[in-house]
């Protein structure tokens, strides 16, 4: 072949490629048309949207920007919360158009993993996105309270070492720790023993900043109580409201070393996220005090405020809005809470969320009552909000390091795709299923922003999307799996939409895997493996099951999250749904009604081969020999006194939770060895303290009932069904 020959080939083959860049870029715009109302154009401007360059692909503002910044000067970078795409705008069209050429279809490195770039150009730059809510009221954050020199005083007069087991006010906890002063706060009964203070008094090294406060006017009394906690990145603590009965009305919290996102609820539903600064002071006093929930998302990543706000012409927020973000990686945080304890009852202007005053405690059986059904679309999308959404980012770390095992048959569908078959796994939770056929490409999404993270640490390419509602082209899949998935809509209209979004994604000819938790566990005169552990456990014997069987008996399904989503232990469980109430289910028992609440026990500080009893997880043997339990430490920031909705399980008459674990298949431990989820510690059998019980929804599917489903999804067959250890399955195939 001669020069002007081969020449020629590679004309064509550059070509080949000009044409298939071409047609992702086309793929992309039209997604971002129809799903985000974004409109693109061929001519050349200043503005281009960049697609997959999003902070919801795990893409720190940081990356992009380096990235972008090479191209030329970069006037405004535009990133939206927990969205798959940014806007750029440069000062001028010579390196818009650089960029264009440049980094379309190339692909962003971040950490170990990346994402291929797609741009295109945009008139104008418009985002909107939800006010932000002003602060409670009695909030305030001090930022750069206490200097670099006396934050390093401060962590340094902690003692960890100590190991008297006397001092029953510290707690050594894997890779999470927890200290008090001056009185220690009983998870038993989630108040103080006001009459025996411990030995330790506050540590004389924090006197100077609490003298600061009181001259400041941000306390008017010493305090006389104080709570160290120690989180590594990936930990946090449910959403609480510190014991009206136990302390005063201020409580001061001290952040050092990492930074972190505090978020406040209030029984209204109102949110406001407070990003936390390293040598910060927070305080609450008033509603923000008595009435907001604050808590800890526990995840590796937030999402925060950009150092530098732009605000050019060009680009109109709303008033108010977020619209510069950036991710910011977690590292170690350390929290100095001081509180006074309260000498007489609480008399707060709270009467509703006030234990002196009546209110329903957090170890009442009784409360807070268990949701009821659906009766309408605004009525089932807060109640899957509530008992589903939200427990993503709250347990991600725990959740993920039970979902390991990929199950056989499910394995056994996406082997017999053909090599470059496109997959999207819909509810992909930690991507379990994104790598098991190395000769496809899969792509998975899932509500939670949390376990989309993992997916992209462990190198997978996922987003975050509603199964409602996916940004994916209609007819460009091969393939779609939906495992666990559909049982957590609470109306036949969802799941039934659920399916028809599953069908459009696939191309005529393709095949859908759907997977559903069984109302019938015993099938063919055979247990399931999770009714099977029932027994085991209730005879005594440990369950040590072996990783190819662990994940078959409840599809890995997502859990509810502390606010109303958290019922008490001693509610008791009901066979029927009464007066249209949900009721909780027992776990590892038969089903007695279809639409349940199934308790998800949080823990942590597990050990490769040591997991949760229950739901396909093991109990390391010594852990069983000592017979020793989980304590719940999930609420020491300030004051484990959770929301009314948490179940603390601390009262002594509430059964321990030594074999009534999560209800969750296919468990491993995360690649560290140990969960990062909110903290728990081994404590003596004498010690009655539990681990914190969240309540998850689900509608079990009755023999059949999955198939009358499809039947109502135009373009489809049922291709086969089966039971597989306790799931209802269908594969589909679209006409």
């Amino acid at each position: 072949m001669d020069a002007s020959e081969e020449n020629n080939v590679k004309a064509v083959r550059r070509s080949k490629e000009e044409k298939k860049l071409l047609r992702k870029q086309i793929k992309a715009s039209h997604t971002l048309l129809k799903h985000e109302g974004i409109h693109t154009t061929p001519q050349l401007t200043r503005s281009l949207v960049v697609a997959n360059g999003g902070l919801g692909n795990s893409v720190s503002r940081e990356e992009l920007s380096a990235a972008l910044k090479e191209m030329g000067e970069v006037e405004s970078l535009l990133m939206p919360h927990h969205k798959p795409y940014a806007f750029v705008t440069y000062r001028c069209e010579e390196s818009a158009l650089k960029a264009y050429t440049h980094l379309n279809g190339q692909k962003l490195q971040y950490g170990e993993s990346g994402v291929m770039l797609y741009l295109a150009y945009v008139n104008s730059v418009t985002y909107e996105e939800e006010a932000s809510v002003p602060l409670p009221e009695g909030l305030v954050l001090l930022e750069d309270f206490v200097s670099p020199e006396e934050e390093a005083l401060l962590l340094a007069a902690v003692d960890w070492s100590s190991t008297n087991e006397d001092v029953t006010a510290q707690k050594a906890l894997k890779h999470r720790r927890v200290k008090h002063y001056g009185f220690e706060f009983r998870y038993d009964n989630n108040n103080v023993d006001k009459d025996k203070p411990l030995p330790a008094g506050i540590p004389a090294e924090c006197l100077p900043v609490l003298e600061r406060c009181l001259r400041n006017g941000q306390i008017n009394v010493m305090p006389d109580q104080l709570t160290v906690n120690q989180y590594e990145s990936g930990q946090g603590i449910p959403p609480h409201v510190d014991t009206h009965s136990a302390f005063e009305d201020t409580i001061l919290s001290l952040s050092l070393g990492a930074k972190t996102v505090m978020e406040f609820r209030h029984p209204d539903g109102r949110v406001v996220a407070v990003v936390l600064p390293g040598r910060s002071l927070l305080v609450m006093k008033s509603e923000s005090r008595y009435l907001w929930t604050h808590g800890i998302t526990p995840r590796k990543f937030d999402m925060v405020p950009a150092c530098e706000q732009q605000s050019p012409d060009h680009v109109t927020p709303e008033p108010g809005t977020r619209s510069n973000l950036t991710l910011s990686k977690r590292g170690t945080r350390t929290s100095f809470t001081f509180r006074k304890i309260r000498p007489e009852p609480c008399r707060c202007a709270f009467p509703s969320a006030c234990d002196s005053q009546g209110a329903p405690s957090t170890l009442s059986p009784s409360t807070p009552s268990p949701p009821a059904l659906p009766c309408c679309h605004a009525d089932a999308a807060r109640l899957e909000e509530e008992y589903v959404h939200r427990v993503y980012d709250a347990i991600a770390s725990h959740f993920s390091s039970t979902r390991h095992s990929p199950w056989p048959r499910v394995c056994h569908f996406l082997s017999s795709l053909p090599p470059g078959s496109v997959l999207a796994d819909v509810g992909c939770g930690n991507g379990k299923y994104l790598g098991v056929n190395p000769e496809m490409i899969a792509v998975g999404c899932d509500r939670s922003s949390a376990l989309v993270q993992i997916c992209a640490e462990r190198g997978f390419h996922a987003f975050v999307s509603d199964a409602l509602n996916v940004p994916l082209r209609t007819a460009s899949c091969d393939a779609c799996i939906s495992i666990a998935v559909i049982h957590h809509f609470s109306t036949e209209e969802r799941r039934l939409a659920a399916m028809r979004e599953l069908v459009r994604l696939l191309k005529p000819g393709g095949h859908a895997l759907i997977y559903v938790w069984a109302f019938e566990q015993e099938y063919n005169k055979q247990r399931s493996k999770y009714l099977k552990d029932h027994n085991k456990e209730h005879n005594g014997k440990e369950n040590l099951t072996k990783s190819t069987s662990e994940d078959r008996r409840e599809p890995h399904g997502k859990s509810a999250i502390q606010n109303s989503g958290h019922l008490e232990e001693g509610y008791e469980p009901v066979g029927k749904v009464t007066d249209g109430k949900l009721s909780v289910h027992t776990n590892r028992t038969a089903f007695n009604t279809q639409d349940i609440l199934v308790p998800w026990h949080l823990k942590e500080g597990k050990k490769p081969g040591e997991e949760e009893s229950g739901d396909g997880v093991k109990r390391n043997k010594r852990k069983e020999k000592s017979k020793k339990v989980l304590t719940n430490q999930t609420r020491t920031d300030s004051n484990p006194g959770l929301s009314p909705g948490f179940d603390a399980s601390m009262s002594p008459g509430l059964r321990l939770d030594t074999d009534d674990a999560t209800h969750s298949p296919g468990s491993k431990p995360s690649p560290s060895g140990t969960t990062q989820t909110s903290s728990s510690h081994l404590k003596s059998e004498s010690e009655s303290h539990l681990t914190a019980v969240f309540h998850r929804y689900y509608h079990v599917f009755h023999q059949g009932e999955l198939e009358q489903l499809c039947s109502q999804v135009d373009g489809v067959k049922v291709q086969s069904s089966y039971h597989d250890q306790g799931n209802w399955c269908v594969i589909l195939e679209k006409d």
